[in-house]
């Protein structure tokens, strides 16, 4: 094994779970069919992005090809989602469950199920297209599983692999999955440990008594007592200004006001941004304000955390002011808790077909994100990795450009190149898959180290509540 100095990354390719011909053979079969897989399904979806829950066309090119693959079954708009689907390899005896999630013990015996639900456009930014990646994250997945289900039927395995977008989370105890597995595209280092941050959207209104601002400010409709809900709102984000000075490293607030108009604007357009209601005119004292706010953190315990010291900022807004409060929960991710022996096979498999991620104590510090996925809350459901899959988002003399969501990356996401790299990624989650499949005691350590897991946070979140 390797060591680290200053110019140098340790890199575990040690390979301790399956059989080795098994890799060797997964990634024969992925090169037969990637160039298929980029002109049938990467190159159609990244070419016509649509939005969340309307991914219509991506829907029907990733049915459509699941259909026409040998031994699979397709079932169209599961789960009551237009847009998602569920397509199901069944071998002949039963076994561990392995899922692949395309975004849009004994002996075991296979059954692979592929579940690629409404995500897939997720990340279709209006004027920018996909700029995320979601091309490479469903080709990725279903490359996975038909990689897996190639060696169910080659070498007659056991196992269960099941492929789900996040709409449908009950889907994966309806099949009775055992692990999950997704990657997602980016300009960060290749990685296996990747930890992404819990976040909670909130909308906050206040609601005050409105007067005219430069005759009689202090007297509302029948001399009642003004009152300013902007006040308010200018309150609380002023004492969430003063909170960031006292929360930890990896606590994240956000949030900001914008003119009525432009709001109008980005609530048409269907862009998600902090918006705020700053009353109706500038001459008179408002009755009504809005804003939304984002608060992200590095765990699910230290979200819950941080959200009682952020709606206190609000409660202070109301009573200084006298205005009424209204907070209403918007959406929400756990944050990613990667599990360690998931990721101790995938890396050693990606390592084997050329990558470098560093061992485990390095890649689990060096691989963390403050950004949100819904994965998160998967990982809180089941065992789960989502390795990062480098691109390159460079100009023609190597100066990095843009990372995920700007357009850069959405060119970026296109090129033969990235879907190579993409393949490769499918290549370590198959043979991990496949791991599941072949080693029992490999699906007894995952399982053991998420029950451990889960106590761990459990107890956390406990603290917590007292």
């Amino acid at each position: 094994m390797a060591t680290v100095d200053d110019d140098f990354i340790m890199v575990d390719s040690t390979h301790v779970q399956g059989h080795p011909d098994h890799l060797t053979s997964i990634s024969a079969y992925i090169d037969q069919v990637k160039c298929q897989l980029r002109t049938a399904i990467s190159l159609p979806i990244h070419d016509n992005p649509e939005l969340q829950y309307k991914e219509y066309l991506a829907h029907h090119i990733l049915t459509d090809f699941m259909k026409q693959q040998q031994g699979w079954k397709v079932t169209p708009s599961a789960y009551e989602i237009d847009t998602a689907f569920v397509a199901v390899y069944d071998g002949s005896r039963k076994g561990p469950t392995v899922s692949f999630n395309a975004e849009y013990g004994k002996k075991q015996v296979g059954t692979i199920i592929l579940g690629l639900c409404s995500n897939t456009g997720k990340d279709a930014l209006v004027g920018i297209g996909h700029a995320c990646g979601h091309n490479l994250i469903a080709v990725t997945s279903v490359a996975g599983a038909l990689a897996t289900a190639h060696m169910i039927d080659r070498e007659k395995l056991s196992g269960k692999v099941v492929l789900f977008g996040t709409p449908a989370e009950g889907a994966y105890k309806d099949h009775n999955v055992d692990i999950s597995l997704i990657s997602h595209s980016g300009i960060s280092p290749d990685a296996a440990l990747v930890r992404t941050a819990a976040y909670s959207a909130m909308e906050v209104e206040y609601f005050g008594k409105e007067a005219h601002a430069a005759a009689r400010p202090w007297d509302g409709i029948r001399h009642l007592h003004t009152i300013n809900a902007l006040d308010a709102l200018i309150t609380a984000y002023n004492a969430i200004s003063v909170l960031r000075q006292q929360t930890e490293s990896g606590d994240i607030i956000q949030g900001s006001h914008v003119p009525d108009s432009l709001h109008r604007k980005l609530c048409l357009t269907r862009v998600k941004g902090m918006i705020a209601n700053g009353g109706a005119r500038p001459n008179i004292i408002h009755a009504y304000s809005s804003g939304k706010f984002v608060v992200r953190s590095s765990s699910r315990a230290r979200l819950e955390a941080l959200k009682k010291r952020v709606y206190a900022c609000f409660e202070a807004g109301a009573l200084a002011t006298g205005a009424t409060l209204k907070l209403t929960p918007g959406g929400s991710y756990n944050d990613h808790m990667p599990n360690r022996t998931l990721a101790k096979s995938y890396r050693a498999n990606f390592n084997r077909l050329g990558g470098t991620i560093p061992r485990e104590d390095i890649d689990i510090i060096s691989s963390a994100t403050m950004a949100s996925t819904d994965q998160g809350n998967i990982s809180y459901a089941i065992p789960s990795i989502s390795p990062n899959c480098w691109i390159r988002s460079e100009d023609e003399t190597g100066k990095q450009l843009g990372g995920p969501h700007t357009p850069d990356f959405e060119k970026a996401a296109r090129t033969e190149e990235a879907h190579e790299l993409a393949m490769r990624v499918a290549k370590g989650l198959a043979a991990t898959a496949v791991d599941i499949l072949t080693t029992p005691t490999f699906l007894e350590e995952v399982r053991r180290e998420f029950a451990d897991m889960k106590r761990s946070h459990d107890f956390a979140m406990d603290a917590v509540v007292v």
